[in-house]
């Protein structure tokens, strides 16, 4: 105990060798080894321990001494001993116990607690408040989702306004391309593109006669007599001389022109028979002139099959769309527009043989073998047909 003593008397001296940590009487327990031999550069005038008391309380510290080589190397090794106790310094037993820092579970609540809170939130009557607010912030909040959305409605209207005025309801106001017409047939029951039937079953053909004259329905004789004009055939019937909004003639097509395929002759048109008759479309396309002066003409053939199985077709009128009905024009401006159509009846089918047929458009600008789109200017469809 004497070396530390006088270490913490250079201290007080001046020397500032000893912190006041380490001048407590647990500081000879540490295990410092360079002690006994920095000891000996205690300033000349110490003795013994016993000795540097006797003049402890005489001796009178001067501020300017300045500390000698050994003296600092004694103050680093002090220092680090101090940082290593700092470091080393056993947990206490209440910071290991990591069951006080868990989250209290809170404490359940009632029923009647719970209906009461509900009951404060809708109503409290202490600050007058409805569901949290006063009778004022609800008046501002109302107020302000009013104006917004008021605000919202107004510049939305505003847009879809200026967005009309640079529009034409009766053509598109950009149409760099056109593409070429699809194509499309009836009778089809819910979309599907089969027929199949037996001759001598009524029930199993009568909903396409159905279908064919529902179809046929515009194209009565008298109906188109009424309310379109004769045109003259295999040119263009351009009317584009007239006021934007004006309407277009339309050029009359004949029920009777389907000849065994009208109905009007053969009701059942050729279902009964074993010799079904089909109608084929051009898909409509605003302004679009088809073929480029000349006509586009239908063919049909067998797509998958023996040719034999399909036998002899016959087109009514012709197989060929007339460039009469061309352009369309749109059915704001075309009100009594019928499309014109090719009817095309099988006679020779063969019984009891599923034969996949395909009708195609021939033309100029016209594309019918589409890898991708089977109604770009082709439809394919199947026969199933029994005695």
């Amino acid at each position: 105990m004497h070396w530390t003593h006088s270490l913490c008397d250079a201290r007080l001296r001046g020397y500032s060798l000893c912190p006041a940590v380490l001048c407590q009487e647990g500081f000879n327990t540490l295990n410092v080894p360079f002690l006994a031999k920095e000891h000996r550069i205690m300033e000349p005038n110490s003795t013994t321990g016993g000795a540097e008391e006797e003049h402890h309380g005489n001796y009178t510290a001067n501020p300017s001494a300045e500390l000698a080589p050994g003296k600092h190397a004694v103050a680093e090794a002090l220092e680090e001993v101090q940082e290593e106790l700092i470091e080393h310094q056993p947990l206490e037993q209440e910071d290991l116990n990591f069951e006080k820092w868990k989250p209290k579970p809170k404490p359940k609540r009632t029923l009647h607690e719970k209906a009461g809170d509900m009951k404060t939130y809708l109503w409290n009557a202490d600050t007058r408040e409805f569901m949290g607010r006063t009778g004022h912030s609800w008046f501002l909040i109302i107020l302000f989702y009013t104006t917004l959305y008021a605000f919202l409605a107004a510049m939305f209207g505003a847009c879809m306004w200026c967005l009309m005025l640079s529009i034409s309801p009766y053509h598109p106001t950009h149409n760099d391309r056109v593409m070429p017409p699809g194509m499309t047939m009836s009778p089809q029951l819910d979309g599907h593109f089969e027929i199949a039937f037996n001759a001598s079953d009524r029930k199993s053909w009568k909903k396409y006669a159905d279908l064919m004259k529902e179809q046929l329905k515009p194209y009565n004789d008298a109906i188109q007599e009424q309310r379109n004009i004769q045109c003259p055939q295999d040119v263009y019937f351009m009317q584009d001389d007239l006021e934007e909004s004006a309407e277009r003639k339309a050029c009359q097509f004949k029920r009777s022109w389907l000849g065994e395929c009208s109905g009007l002759t053969d009701p059942h048109f050729g279902f009964s028979q074993g010799k079904p008759c089909i109608l084929l479309r051009m898909n409509r396309i605003l302004g679009y002139l088809p073929g480029q002066g000349i006509p586009v003409n239908v063919t049909c053939g067998v797509k998958k099959g023996a040719p034999e199985s399909l036998g002899e077709i016959k087109f009514f009128p012709k197989s060929i769309f007339n460039l009469m009905y061309y352009p369309y024009y749109g059915k704001l401006r075309h009100v009594n527009y019928t499309a014109p159509v090719v009817a095309v009846r099988f006679n020779g089918l063969q019984y009891d043989t599923h034969i996949v047929v395909k009708c195609k458009l021939n033309g100029k600008g016209i594309i019918n073998d589409s890898p991708t789109d089977r109604f770009l200017g082709s439809v394919s469809f199947s026969f199933d047909v029994g005695a």
